[in-house]
């Protein structure tokens, strides 16, 4: 039996493990231990798997995970998320579809904290969905702003998709959240957009909201600023050098904390729920590096990436031919795997190619992220779906489906305009170095 094939029957089996709900993380660290065993001997195995658990537990680069996650969970228990979204709405809740354009911004402006898709629409859908039902907007573009605006978590910076994508590509984690900062916000713009465009053609979608005077807004805007201050003190100190991402991470989780205390939402029981739910998504996001850094040197010995590069190269369809068929095959791999399984899973096979055709990898990351994002509302796996759906158990699947469908097309839109103009990835990474 080749390399080859050894390597094809543990994607394989990769895959039927995955199937069978076992984590992903550890049906990696499975699969990258017994194939490296069988392409080597049970010496090498156990060796890579200590040492590679090691490389990722001792990399103080990694510790903006969990300050991150700690940032989001603690600006959710403070109110922060619901200061945000009403001053959204004071501007622009008189609109149609104002209430759906707040929800966009708020996701927006959550993520610039969460860094989660999960938290954003959860987050975000709590506080939005009972107001839109209230003001008696279509359930089905209600449920859709939720779950696609849920979804900028994993693009505008600080972003876990990001971090991860740094990390097995040893890429500059600063460069990667800078560079997701305009696709973020052309993305915003779209999904506004999009919202326009479905009340201007059925205004019954989204009935216009009342009118806030100039002194709401002022209040509004005065709640939301400490939120807004973090975002532009913690961006904006990675984007001016001021602070490595890092160094970012824990000035946002000591500010966020501290306008937490100031306003009296940290109680014992608060504080704590906060802790165990940041340590279990570290715990989760951890594994999965691990099992990703063990499953990456069997790929490796079993020359798959490579022979791949050669097959794709060898069908002479140019350079950005290649890169519409790998970004085709994702969005498809999308509708059936979770985004970071999939970025684990996929990046140790794709990015030696994306290399060879000589593709910038920082633009390529953020392209893959915005592929991860229409995963996360594409059916049947949907993530973003289902936890609108838990929110809203009211309003049927097919209802959320029909409603995310016109986001899903700005989403498209969005991927097309930065393979045709990288630079609006690339331009604020190249100014900052």
């Amino acid at each position: 039996m080749t390399i080859e094939i050894v390597g094809l029957i543990g994607v394989l089996g990769l895959f039927g493990l995955l199937a069978l709900r076992m984590p992903v993380g550890l049906a990696l660290i499975v699969v990258g231990t017994l194939g490296i065993w069988s392409l080597s001997n049970s010496t090498v195995a156990l060796a890579t798997l200590g040492d590679e658990t090691w490389v990722v537990v001792t990399q103080s680069t990694l510790t903006v995970i969990p300050l991150f996650i700690l940032m989001g969970n603690v600006a959710s228990i403070s109110g922060m998320s619901r200061n945000l979204y009403d001053a959204a709405f004071a501007f622009i809740g008189h609109r149609r579809g104002g209430l759906a354009g707040a929800t966009i911004i708020g996701c927006g402006g959550f993520a610039a904290l969460s860094g989660s898709s999960v938290a954003s629409a959860l987050t975000m859908g709590r506080v939005a969905l009972p107001e839109m039902k209230r003001f008696e907007y279509d359930d089905r573009l209600a449920t859709g702003a939720v779950a696609a605006g849920g979804t900028l978590g994993i693009l505008i910076p600080p972003s876990t998709g990001f971090i991860v994508y740094a990390i097995l590509t040893e890429e500059s984690i600063g460069q990667l959240f800078i560079a997701g900062i305009l696709p973020g916000l052309l993305l915003m713009i779209l999904f506004a957009l999009t919202v326009s465009a479905v009340c201007w053609f059925n205004p019954a979608l989204g009935p216009a909201g009342p009118r806030s005077s100039a002194g709401e807004r002022i209040r509004s805007l005065a709640a939301a600023a400490p939120l807004i201050l973090i975002i532009l003190v913690t961006i904006g100190g990675i984007y001016l050098g001021v602070f490595t991402p890092v160094e970012a991470a824990g000035v946002g989780a000591v500010l966020t904390s501290i306008v937490a205390l100031l306003r009296g939402t940290v109680t014992i029981s608060t504080a704590v729920s906060v802790l165990l739910r940041t340590v279990k998504t570290t715990a989760m996001t951890y594994l999965i590096l691990i099992g990703a850094h063990v499953f990456t040197p069997f790929l490796a010995r079993s020359r798959l990436p490579d022979l791949l590069v050669e097959q794709l190269i060898g069908l002479g369809l140019g350079a950005y031919g290649t890169l519409i068929v790998i970004l085709l095959a994702l969005i498809i791999l999308g509708t059936f795997l979770e985004g970071l399984a999939m970025l684990v899973l996929t990046l140790p096979i794709i990015f030696p190619i994306i290399l060879a055709l000589g593709f910038d990898p920082i633009w390529f990351g953020v392209l893959m992220v915005i592929v991860l994002e229409m995963g996360l509302i594409t059916p049947p796996v949907g993530l973003n779906v289902f936890l609108v759906k838990m929110i809203a158990p009211s309003v049927p699947l097919s209802k959320i489906f029909s409603g995310i469908a016109p986001f899903w097309v700005a989403m498209l839109a969005a991927l097309i305009l930065l393979i045709l103009f990288p630079q609006i990835a690339l331009f604020l990474p190249h100014q900052m170095f």
